[in-house]
């Protein structure tokens, strides 16, 4: 069993850790916490061994009333590999410990690119992780863009990417952050910071991007187009994005309407903290216009393709730590990952009514 200790406790950490008890060929050691809290608390009540992340304040946790197993370091050395779920910055902070360990560690993508080895998406990049000593698990944006791209690259080439990014002003649990009653470019300069972290993952593509901020919490929207090298139709690349994992093409029948319909569904479909893992293109966004583009050498034309899509910025990042572990330590490939992840965390139950209902019924 891999031995995976969870370095921060929070949106992320927490949510890693379970996906981690639910997989058949890992274990958690422990969680690491800066301070005790309803969290440090949960992790308590779900049995996990509990780290104190800063010594001076492990007194607080003794006041809490709340035991500890021992130090952040400790914690280090027990693992086979860490989950790095601290806030940004302070797992560039870190790095110094995991290397004095030996302990591969993986980051979150509020990381800078160049504190790591390198970046990942399991989809995109999976194999060229192996054996790196600090990884970047790219942030939920990133993640949903290089979902997005692989197949269409794949499948038609790319030409150019160009999207906007609608983004929430903060976490449900993130009461400082804002807009209140705004909305910002975020930042006013372009590109945003979205499209060289892409760049991460593909380093040859051609991807522009602009970034808004608005006061919502739910989830993020992006508007996107794609210019693909090759001819496709509506059918067709609805059928690819079908075939994917981790993409849920909404049908229009359900009548989802917006980023609080689509929490609301998954709570109904009974997801943990009704997370979304996929990501979701409503079907009847899809639009391909062919032969919009200029023409190239040769008479070829391009076709423009566009969509829209909601990311949740609190999971969609969780099954590709999953898969990074595995990746950095290379015990599975690309494709027994993805299904062992999926399969285990209850990703490969569809969030549509309907389809659920066959799938539980066999498939008839």
């Amino acid at each position: 069993m891999i031995q995976v200790g969870i370095n921060g406790y929070g949106t992320i950490g927490k949510r890693v850790a379970d996906a981690v008890r639910a997989q058949p060929d890992m274990e958690v050691v422990g969680v690491a916490k800066t301070r005790p809290n309803f969290e440090a608390g949960t992790a308590i009540e779900k049995g996990l061994d509990l780290y104190a992340a800063i010594e001076k304040r492990k007194p607080l946790f003794a006041e809490a009333g709340i035991d500890i197993a021992g130090d952040v370091e400790e914690l280090v050395a027990a693992s086979d590999v860490v989950v790095d779920a601290c806030p940004s910055g302070v797992g560039a902070d870190n790095a110094e410990m995991y290397r004095e360990y030996d302990t591969p560690a993986l980051l979150q993508g509020g990381e800078d690119a160049d504190v790591v080895d390198s970046s990942f998406n399991a989809r995109s990049n999976y194999d060229t992780v192996e054996g790196d000593d600090l990884v970047r698990v790219v942030s939920c944006n990133t993640t949903g863009l290089s979902r997005l791209v692989a197949p269409l690259d794949e499948e038609y080439g790319i030409e150019k990417v160009r999207t906007t990014l609608v983004r929430r002003g903060g976490d449900p649990a993130q009461s400082g952050r804002g807009p209140i009653d705004d909305i910002l470019p975020n930042p006013v300069t372009l590109p945003s910071h979205h499209g060289p972290d892409v760049n991460t993952i593909f380093p040859d593509l051609d991807i522009d991007t602009l970034g808004l901020k608005v006061p919502a919490t739910l989830m993020h929207m992006h508007s996107v187009n794609v210019t693909l090298e090759s001819d496709a139709t509506v059918e067709e690349v609805r059928d690819l994005l079908e075939g994917e994992r981790r993409m849920f093409v909404i049908p229009e029948w359900l009548g989802l309407d917006g980023a609080g319909a689509i929490k609301e569904l998954a709570q109904d479909a009974g997801r943990p903290r009704a997370d979304v893992w996929e990501n979701c293109i409503w079907g009847e966004s899809i639009t391909v216009e062919s032969g919009s583009s200029t023409t190239r050498a040769g008479g070829e034309t391009a076709s423009d393709l566009y969509l829209f899509q909601a990311i949740h910025q609190e999971s969609d990042v969780v099954p590709e730590n999953v898969d990074a572990i595995r990746a950095v330590l290379g015990t599975a490939d690309r494709a027994e990952s993805m299904a062992t992840t999926d399969e285990a965390m209850g990703l490969d139950d569809p969030l549509a009514p309907t389809r659920r209902a066959v799938a539980a019924d066999g498939g008839e």
